[in-house]
């Protein structure tokens, strides 16, 4: 459905002339094609952003060239000087002049017929590159750009540079990307006049002409009009898809939930501890979207060991106080079981029905639990992404909670949604990670947003500290006088030029140093490759205080829960980022005792890592924790699966990014206001945008809708 008008951006690049099967592969490699594009496009060409220019437009004389700098010459081609045959080391040489002086244009490894045709003696050349001296000649090797006076438009006043990669050269992709912008369709203005008149900002076609074939240096700055421009349409695009995806979640007639608080009353009585301010106020809010007709839609933001899970069992209770059922999905198996340990002692006492399904489960367990959830036997189902499967069907699915959203795309929210009956579930997203301001616009901008800011009563601080590898013997005597204490360790491996082996191998390394040092029958060892079952029973003999310190891999990062655990050694802090260095914090510190961090780390650190690690130290707040982590690092992607760190945009990297951001998301708001359907001109305009920066999701559920 997209509009014909697009169809040459959207052909592929082998449409362009000079891309073949060679230069294609290049391309794939060179340009960044968003998730799920296999093969480089015409559009994939034009948003191959430039990262500087080179001025050619200095034309001086011969004689008045400065050696050093770039400069473009008009010269008569006098004589052909080659190498001697057999002597491939000497320089082809070509002398030319103008009126002032001579200019020798050297060439290396030059094929001669090629020389010939380019500069026939006699001729008049432009030709354009960097000018040394040699003596008293001026010479250029390699000329950048030769050309003849009738393709004088050929040689780029100012050429802009472009990222590349091995066997594509920058004049090649110029040529390509000069076509993809010849191919750029003028379309209807979708920016509001008042904007475009207030910021001097130039039209679309125009902004995409001045950042390709710039006639100022200014022109691909990212602070400059036409890229501004471009940033903000793309953010404009991302703000209309999220809300026409809220909206049509909104629009779609849900199911009002009104318990009559009988499980819930039994399960507050036995929790362990009181809740919290805030986790009473999330709990208000669930509970008025749940009572509305309208599909419910939420992300619960809480930092690690803010008691989420409380709120979920609390809020899954509503749907099986009207009879209905609730699930909860979680990224792994790990935490998966995890969940079902800890709901299940409170389960029992309120009266409530748990299921598991996992990868795991197979035969005739899986059988069992499949046919007890079609019968309305199971309350509340717990599971990974076998939730989805087809053969898993609920009796009546009325309320879904998704853990660690980051994990999931946008597709496998829906999919869920569509799993309940009677106008779909209402779905509760949880995340452990905080999620700075910026992000929840982009990334969760289709869900309504509550925060828990307290931990439980009784908590008390993590210290944190940042020793040096070297002090690793100092560490190993701290830790027996802890162990003496009653304490249990984890003692975390990084992740090493992202292979699995030697990560793998790292962690085993240690666990034999560590198994020597305290006795192998007190050290255990977790890592990914591990199967299933084998990471729950080492998980279990942690949990039963049978392992005194537990080596792992990152798999330990999310969700695991052993109170007496109160000692976290990261070894390679350095490796890791800011939020994954606090999601591993936050194993430690979930009883009374006092828990220790320690951030083993290789000197000298750099500059950022030294910051992160710093961080670490000063706060354990992850709401700034979060803000500081999208300051230095970056990364992930707006509709996609991949969903952590800032939004990987096309163009709209650029100063201004939260203030752009924001503008965009009033003006998406006022206009879906006035024009729910994008039926006016401009609505009309806006939708070829969402086609342009392929939010074609958004666009499929609004005309569902």
């Amino acid at each position: 459905m997209r509009p014909d008008a697009l169809t040459p951006l959207f052909a592929s690049a082998q449409t362009i002339t000079g891309v073949g099967p060679r230069v294609l592969t290049f391309l794939k490699k060179a340009l960044r094609l968003p998730p799920g594009v296999a093969e480089p496009r015409v559009i994939d060409l034009v948003w191959h952003t430039p990262t500087g220019v080179i001025d050619r437009r200095a034309e001086p004389t011969v004689a008045g060239a400065v050696p050093g700098t770039i400069a473009t010459f008009k010269v008569r081609v006098l004589k052909h000087r080659p190498s001697p045959r057999g002597n491939n080391k000497a320089p082809y040489k070509v002398a030319t002049e103008d009126d002032t002086g001579r200019l020798d244009l050297i060439f290396f490894h030059a094929e001669h017929k090629f020389i010939e045709r380019q500069l026939p003696e006699g001729s008049e050349r432009y030709v354009s590159g960097r000018v040394e001296r040699y003596g008293e000649t001026a010479q250029m090797v390699h000329p950048d750009y030769i050309v003849a006076p009738e393709s004088r438009g050929d040689l780029p006043a100012l050429e802009p540079v472009y990222p590349l990669t091995a066997g594509l050269s920058g004049k090649v992709l110029v040529k390509l990307v000069r076509q993809s912008v010849e191919r750029t369709p003028e379309l209807e203005e979708w920016q509001d006049p008042n904007i475009l008149a207030q910021r001097g900002w130039p039209g679309w076609h125009d902004a995409v002409e001045a950042l390709h074939r710039p006639l100022d240096p200014g022109d691909i700055s990212t602070g400059g009009p036409a890229w501004q421009r471009l940033a903000y349409d793309e953010l404009l695009a991302g703000q209309l898809a999220l809300a026409l995806v809220r909206q049509s979640a909104k629009s779609q007639r849900g199911r009002s939930l009104k318990g009559d608080g009988s499980i819930r009353k039994r399960l507050l009585a036995a929790l362990p501890f009181s809740l919290t301010n805030s986790q009473v106020t999330a709990l208000a809010e669930i509970e008025t979207d749940m009572a509305s007709d309208h599909r419910m839609l939420r992300l619960l933001q809480g930092d690690v060991g803010s008691g989420k899970t409380a709120v979920a069992l609390l809020s899954m209770a509503i749907a099986v106080e009207i009879g209905a059922q609730a699930a909860l999905m979680a990224p792994t198996e790990v935490l998966a079981r995890q969940h079902a340990e800890t709901i299940l002692p409170l389960a029992e006492k309120a009266g409530l029905r748990l299921g598991l399904i996992t990868g795991r489960e197979k035969g005739k367990p899986r059988r069992e639990v499949l046919s007890r959830l079609a019968a309305g036997e199971i309350d509340i189902l717990i599971g990974t992404h076998a939730v989805f499967q087809p053969d898993v069907v609920f009796k009546d699915l009325a309320f879904a909670v998704i853990d660690e959203q980051h994990r999931f795309g946008v597709h496998q929210r829906l999919a869920l949604q569509s799993k309940g009956g009677n106008g779909g579930a209402n779905v509760l997203v949880m995340t452990a990670t905080p999620i700075p301001r910026t992000l929840l616009m982009t990334h969760y901008g289709d869900l309504d947003v509550s925060r828990l800011t307290e931990k439980p009563a009784g908590r008390k601080p993590i210290k944190t500290t940042m020793p040096a590898d070297g002090r690793i013997e100092d560490v190993v005597d701290g830790l027996r006088r802890m162990l003496a204490q009653g304490a249990q360790i984890y003692w975390v491996c990084p992740l090493i030029e992202s292979s699995d082996v030697s990560e793998l191998a790292a962690a085993e390394e240690r666990h034999a140093w560590l198994a020597q040092l305290f006795g192998a029958e007190h050290v255990g060892l977790m890592h990914g490759a591990m199967k299933g079952v084998e990471k729950d029973a080492v998980m279990a003999a942690f949990s039963a205080d049978k392992l005194k310190i537990l080596v792992s891999t990152t798999v330990i990062e999310v969700g695991v829960n052993v109170p007496n655990a109160t000692i976290m050694v990261i070894e390679q802090a350095e490796r890791f980022g800011l939020a994954q260095l606090h999601q591993l914090r936050g194993r430690v510190g979930r009883g009374d005792r006092q828990s220790y961090c320690l951030l083993l780390h290789t000197e000298p650190l750099g500059v950022t890592a030294r910051k992160r690690l710093e961080m670490m130290c000063e706060t354990e707040d992850g709401f700034l924790i979060a803000e500081k982590d999208l300051e230095l690092r970056g990364g992930g992607e707006l509709m996609g699966a991949r969903q952590s760190g800032m939004p990987e945009f096309r163009v709209a990297g650029v100063p201004g990014f939260e203030e752009l951001l924001a503008t965009a998301r009033d003006d998406a708001t006022m206009q879906l206001n006035q024009d729910p359907t994008l039926a006016s001109p401009r609505g009309q305009a806006l939708r070829t945008l969402l086609y342009l920066f392929e939010c074609d999701e958004a666009v499929r559920l609004f005309r569902a809708a």
